[in-house]
């Protein structure tokens, strides 16, 4: 259901139900909890993929009928993406519908490939989207792009989306860049990371605030002082 690993610092989450087209069921959501909750303490970031040809078709239509679970049982996959403590990234290279695009909505950054496709889809089947979807969307396209995807059946392609900010990028081979991110970021401190993480996320209302003390606190870290000397002998030798 959903394959999950840490290789060489990264964790990797992977969707495996293609029967289903990678349906989102709440024994999917608990099983990405229980993912999450097994590659966060050990990898310095989590990359996310789906077996082809579909990202993720959204919610099952026979459990919306009759439904298995409460919907919070659902959104508990989404909300534990979002609090994964390290970055996340979404590999998206096939349709995601519906309740599918909450995936990439909820990680910290979506690269998106040539079979991408953003298809939100919620008022086509008679059902107000749900999991944060809105306001999620907004944060990533604004309003207008919300009620064009939202309210009026627009969907993207992969291009599209990383045109207008639904993806931060798009990539004839997706996966690739991701982990090019995610090597990146896996070795960096990674209590420097989480905490920059956190900050990145405040609703502060006085973010300036939050950022110095998180700003005093690294350089009040041991070794900051030594490796700050060693960039300057590093700079050093390239001026010779």
């Amino acid at each position: 259901m959903i394959e999950h690993r840490v290789e060489d610092g990264i964790g990797r989450l992977h969707l495996n139900d293609p029967g289903s087209r990678n349906a989102f069921t709440a024994e999917v959501a608990q099983a990405l909890v229980a993912a999450i909750a097994a590659v966060a303490p050990e990898a310095g970031a989590v990359v996310l993929t789906a077996e082809p040809p579909v990202f993720c078709s959204g919610g099952n239509l026979d459990d919306l009928i009759e439904p298995k679970a409460p919907l919070s049982v659902i959104y508990e996959g989404f909300d534990a993406l979002r609090r994964c403590p390290v970055p996340t990234i979404a590999v998206v290279d096939g349709p995601a519908i519906g309740a599918g695009v909450n995936l990439p909505l909820a990680c910290d950054i979506t690269v998106a490939g040539p079979g991408a496709r953003f298809d939100p889809r919620f008022l086509d089947v008679g059902i107000h989207p749900g999991g944060g979807h809105l306001h999620a969307l907004q944060q990533r396209v604004g309003r207008q792009g919300a009620a064009a995807l939202s309210l009026c059946g627009d969907a993207l392609t992969g291009e599209e989306a990383a045109a207008v900010g639904l993806a931060w990028r798009y990539a004839d081979d997706p996966l690739a860049l991701a982990l090019r991110f995610a090597k990146r970021a896996a070795g960096r401190d990674r209590e420097l990371v989480v905490r920059t993480k956190q900050t990145i996320d405040t609703d502060s209302e006085d973010p300036v605030a939050v950022e110095a003390e998180a700003q005093a606190w690294s350089m009040a870290r041991p070794g900051f002082a030594d490796g700050v000397r060693r960039i300057k002998e590093s700079l050093a030798k390239r001026r010779d």
